[in-house]
């Protein structure tokens, strides 16, 4: 139970919150896909971040000027050993694909369920931002205390709430049903064992010698996903499920939540960010109903949306050696996908291999979700305050 620390966090969140106006969506609790674009030039080829395999052609796309980041926002998430890299390469704005590329199979499934386009789905959700101006300021808010342009933020909403999520029309919901959750009695559990008990096994023992939240979470996900999925570990076999789904998803399978559709563990995994950057409460997986309000609750999940992205960034430059920072549709696949940390380690490391074979580099690619984002830069600039973000075109 968390009755003891559920003051403190209201107390906390009350002073974010704004009044409660019409935005976005109703979570249909179902996770982005695999997790809440560049142009080519003589130098570099394309990978996608997404590893969809698409065969479209990259094509040129003309520059949005993205305003760079005013500051470092210093975290200590990264594993040791992965920062050392060559000087930072610019990925360039723009989509690398002159073509989207193709859907995952449940994400066409949705909109099939739905009755539902992207298309009528992206128009839908940009109506509702448009019409919420204190939300718009609440984005802009966030974005500096994280050292953001806001357009990643948008791109991220926009991306959720048109392929993973469906939109009703007041914020009032979000309020009312993180209220509800702080009233849940559950556990992050397995079979009976908290997440926390479970942890504790000696084959977690590297886990525990590591220092922020995203590395140790990170780490306890890859030692359940090599050595316990599918496997038998002591005399017992245990069900072939990712380390979300077996321990964060205790009412059904495909559960995130909010205005981001941020599941409980990537919650967790940033939650040194929003605690250092944000100055929000401290989450623990041994109080699922806190980490259920915060990622429901509309203005505190912005604070790990931006945590997301800014890792993210943060990632691809101090280990790939990558500056996604102009890129939104980039920064959106990555939000979409997850694995941010492993994905960039195998891009230095190709990267490596590339450069002592004179090959011109790898550079990360858009999937269909990021590729949307970037298609309608435009769209997304134009939701924000004009006079406040006239710099961010060219």
């Amino acid at each position: 139970m968390v009755i003891c620390r559920i003051p403190a966090l209201l107390g906390a969140l009350i002073a974010l919150n704004t009044a409660n106006a019409q935005v976005l969506a109703e979570p249909v609790d179902t996770a982005p896909d695999g997790a809440p674009a560049a142009a080519r030039s003589a130098e570099t080829v394309s990978e996608s971040v997404s590893e969809s395999g698409s065969r479209n052609d990259p094509e040129s796309a003309p520059a949005t000027g993205l305003k760079p980041l005013r500051a470092r926002v210093p975290h200590d998430t990264l594993a040791p050993g992965l920062v050392t890299v060559p000087k930072t390469v610019k990925v360039p704005p723009g989509n690398r694909m002159k073509n989207p590329p193709g859907m995952p199979g449940s994400t066409i499934k949705r909109l099939l369920a739905t009755k539902s386009s992207t298309d009528r789905k992206y128009e839908k959700v940009m109506r509702q931002l448009s019409r919420n101006e204190k939300l718009l300021n609440e984005i802009r808010s966030v974005a500096v205390l994280y050292d953001l342009d806001p357009v990643h933020i948008i791109g991220a909403l926009v991306g959720e709430h048109t392929f993973n999520v469906d939109v009703f029309d007041t914020m009032q919901s979000y309020y009312i049903k993180a209220a509800s959750y702080l009233e849940l009695d559950t556990r992050f559990e397995y079979e009976g064992e908290s997440v926390d008990e479970f942890v504790s096994r000696p084959q977690f023992a590297a886990c525990r010698k590591e220092a922020g939240s995203y590395v140790v979470w990170d780490c306890r996900e890859q030692v359940w996903n090599e050595v316990f999925a599918g496997h038998m570990v002591d005399g017992v076999k245990f069900d072939d499920l990712q380390f979300d789904e077996t321990f964060f998803r205790p009412f059904y399978a495909g559960q995130t939540f909010g205005l981001g559709q941020i599941s409980p563990l990537a919650a967790l995994k940033v939650n040194d960010i929003v605690t250092g950057v944000g100055g929000l409460p401290e989450l623990s997986a041994g109080r699922p109903s806190e980490v259920y309000f915060t990622v429901m609750e509309p203005e505190a999940s912005l604070h790990y949306i931006a945590a997301i992205i800014r890792h993210s960034i943060d990632s691809y430059r101090d280990i790939a050696g990558m500056d996604i920072s102009s890129n939104p549709g980039i920064t959106a696949t990555l939000y979409n996908l997850g694995g941010v940390e492993r994905r960039a380690l195998k891009l230095k490391r190709e990267n490596a291999l590339r450069r002592a074979a004179g090959r011109p580099l790898r550079m990360p690619t858009e999937n269909y979700y990021g590729w949307l984002v970037n298609d309608r830069l435009d769209d997304l600039i134009a939701l924000l305050d004009e006079r406040e973000q006239a710099g961010i075109r060219q």
